[in-house]
């Protein structure tokens, strides 16, 4: 008797999948409390790009531990893009790692879940606000826990806009709302905020007419943030006193500070008809009030 043979049902299944569809939400976000910003500085990149020779301990004691304003400077993230209306921008990532870490904490979501289904549009999100010195006591990440001084930004009043896209199959507008309010209240960014258990990075979601986030995106934007760059403001008493105390020390030692020289200014000037035959063009810079250029002449055919 010949053996039926086993058909596999599973195999004939067709397997249908629905369309995904993705929505964006746009919110405003502004501190309730001030926000630090730590960006590794340019030093630190290029010593781990190309780690300097090993320094003798006489070469040590003559160098400057810590340059506070330059360590101050290079810990901001700067636009690269002129005509962004903030010099200053906080990485997507931020934003994305606090709405995924409340959904640890908040019933009915899960981080892995948020983090798949989520994603802020925006590469780069415009920071507005003044960054202040901020000096604090840290302890190093060495076996010993070593302590020392870190100089970073601090922002007493910030505000940004913030585009997040969800898919709306599984998600709706209102969870991302809710989860996104319950991140800048448990969560927060930036360094020493809720999550780390600092007091720091707090948000609050307001609308295009809130007139904190009017006040903060017209009064701290490009022009403000380079004003205070260029001249720092401290933060807190205790910023003011170590930084004072700093600055004589360094006179009084007569070292040299690379943030106190002032870098030269260099500008681009063309001058037009100033060639022996009225027709040339003079093309160069300045540095420094020092031309540097040559001369470019042009000679017109003539009928």
């Amino acid at each position: 008797m010949a053996k039926k043979t086993k058909t596999n049902s599973k195999s004939d299944e067709q397997i249908e999948i629905a369309e995904i569809h993705a929505n964006d939400v746009v919110t405003n976000i502004v501190g309730t409390s001030p926000m630090i910003m730590n960006r590794f500085s340019q030093k630190a990149w290029q010593e781990l790009l190309y780690p300097s020779e090993r320094r003798s301990r006489a070469t040590l004691e003559q160098s400057l531990k810590h340059d506070p304003v330059a360590e101050f400077r290079g810990a901001v993230y700067r636009n690269r893009d002129p005509k962004q209306p903030a010099l200053i921008h906080v990485p997507n990532g931020a934003f994305h790692g606090a709405l995924a870490a409340a959904a640890l904490d908040i019933p009915g979501a899960a981080k892995a879940k948020i983090e798949r289904l989520t994603r802020v549009v925006d590469v780069n999100i415009n920071l507005f606000g003044v960054p202040q010195i901020f000096c604090a006591m840290v302890r190093n990440s060495d076996m010993n826990r070593t302590p020392d001084v870190r100089t970073r930004p601090i922002y007493p009043r910030w505000a940004c806009t913030v585009t997040i896209r969800y898919i709306r199959n599984v998600l709706t507008e209102r969870t991302i709302v809710n989860l996104l309010a319950a991140a800048g209240v448990i969560i927060g960014i930036g360094d020493w905020r809720g999550q780390k258990g600092g007091p720091y990075g707090a948000f609050r979601l307001v609308s295009d007419h809130d007139k904190e986030f009017l006040d903060i995106v017209k009064n701290g934007g490009r022009v403000a943030q380079q004003k205070a760059l260029d001249t720092p403001i401290f933060f807190d008493e205790d910023t003011e006193e170590l930084l004072t105390w700093f600055a004589r020390e360094v006179e009084r030692r007569e070292r040299d500070l690379p943030s106190a020289q002032k870098p030269s200014t260099r500008k681009t000037i063309i001058e037009k008809g100033n060639g022996k035959d009225g027709d040339g063009e003079y093309v160069g810079v300045e540095v420094s009030g020092t031309r540097r250029g040559k001369r470019r002449s042009s000679v017109q055919a003539t009928a």
